[in-house]
């Protein structure tokens, strides 16, 4: 069993160009053994006086990538630190510095021995498979001087690199309730029919950052009170270790909350929402609410957003006198199926008769009706349709319930191409009328 993973995005900045990764101190035995892969750029080691090791990247000129590349599985006495490219990172050198004690053994990943320094010197290491060949840093520069960061054993940390991360609801098909206590043994995934090594898992019982995405424009003007409340009874019956957020809409997103536990402060900035100006711009705030998600450099955790909304976003046909959201229906969907989140939909219904060319259409109802359906569908979440307001907050207390029934897999793909081509997935559980809900696949890009 891993005994902890490190996100190295935890420590930095989400962004980092032509630079260094500050230094992850790892605390190992003596005579400890160290695993090292890097099929990206090269490998410069130091031997120190210290007892413990440190790791670090660097990336030459000004590429840039959105997190650390450092995996590192920390079992006690064998390490093993593999540096990742996401399918979105650019194809440049990474390099890999590490800084040993003269006890560690060091080896490559098929166990082949690094000629280690006997002194307190680095010494380049080729590897096995070179991202590029273009300048490479020096031997022995060290990476830019950082506080170490103490990782306590037992940690159990997302790690986001160009590993597929999916986030899987098991039901029972017979009673539609959620399987609880499942372990990573009763998971078989499989990627265009190959099955995949599943390497790192979180049970159902791992805490989530949740994201309250609530559409405030003018069509629910008349029943913000009402979706005060239910907000309020979403964040009364979270788990005690979910983070919670909440972001409204209309013509622009509003942060109403950033990622917090404490449920005083949420109810008071949840008491304080009030209706907005401007045209549903409901794609955008979905982007707006991803793109804050991503570029928290501390979201270690799995994520969710739950979206309430009638669907009508301006650019819909049949919707009179509104422009819409600049960002594409279409697009939006890509983002989501990239999205390493699950999204949920909360669909309300704001139908009324059409009495002139002016009102919003009954075709337009339904397509805002059905777009959130596929949202969460490709967001891997679940579509709530909710008829009456008074069923919103029941609505809300389900999304709650269904994310305790949530587990997180990785692995990495087989087929390591990114030719841009769609990877469908299919998941597996080894119980008795179980179904596995989550996204059906990704593209390779």
């Amino acid at each position: 069993m891993l005994r902890f993973l490190i996100l190295a995005a935890l420590l930095f900045p989400t962004t980092v160009s032509g630079a260094h990764f500050d230094e992850i101190r790892i605390d190992v035995p003596a005579r400890a053994q160290l695993k090292v892969r890097n099929d990206f750029g090269k490998v410069s080691v130091e031997v120190w006086d210290r007892n413990y090791v440190t790791v670090s990247t660097a990336i030459d000129g000004s590429a840039t990538l959105t997190r650390s590349p450092i995996l590192i599985d920390n079992r006690g006495a064998l390490v093993t630190i593999n540096v990742v490219r996401r399918p979105t990172d650019p194809a440049v050198p990474i390099h890999l510095n590490l800084k040993i004690p003269a006890s560690v053994e060091i080896t490559t990943w098929d166990g082949q021995a690094y000629v280690k320094p006997t002194t307190q010197v680095s010494v380049d290491v080729a590897p096995k498979l070179i991202g590029a060949d273009n300048a490479r840093t020096p031997a022995g520069t060290p990476a830019d001087k950082a506080d170490n960061v103490e990782i306590s054993e037992g940690d159990i940390i997302r790690v986001d690199s160009q590993l597929v991360t999916l986030n899987v609801s098991v039901i029972d098909r017979s009673t539609s309730r959620g399987f609880a206590g499942l372990v990573q043994s009763d998971f078989r995934l499989f990627e265009d029919g190959q099955e995949q090594n599943v390497v790192q898992f979180e049970s159902s019982s791992a805490p989530f950052d949740l994201v309250l995405l609530i559409d405030l424009s003018g069509s629910t003007k008349e029943v913000v009170k009402l979706i005060r409340a239910a907000a309020l009874r979403f964040v009364n019956a979270a788990r005690p270790a979910d983070r919670i957020a909440v972001i409204t809409f209309a013509g622009t997103s509003t942060i109403v909350s950033g990622l917090t536990a404490d449920r005083d402060l949420l109810r008071q900035r949840i008491e304080s929402m009030d209706t907005a100006r401007g045209d549903t711009k409901l794609y955008d705030a979905i982007n707006f609410t991803m793109s804050q998600i991503k570029k928290d450099a501390n979201n270690s955790r799995r994520a969710a957003i739950v979206v309430m909304s009638d669907g009508l976003d301006g650019t819909i046909p049949g919707i009179s006198g509104q422009i819409g959201s600049q960002i594409s229906y279409r697009e939006t969907l890509r983002n989501i199926q990239e999205f390493d989140g699950v999204l949920y939909t909360l669909w309300l219904n704001t139908e009324y008769e059409a009495m002139s060319p002016e009102d919003t259409q009954p075709e337009a109802f339904d397509a805002g009706h059905d777009r959130m359906k596929e949202m969460a569908d490709t967001g891997g979440g679940v579509f709530y349709p909710v008829e009456r307001l008074t069923d919103l907050a029941g609505a809300y207390e389900q999304v709650v319930a269904d994310l305790g029934t949530v587990y997180s897999l990785a692995y990495k793909p087989s087929n390591a191409a990114r030719d841009g081509q769609w990877r469908a997935i299919k998941i597996g559980v080894s119980r008795p009328n179980a179904v596995a809900r989550g996204k059906r696949g990704y593209y390779a890009n």
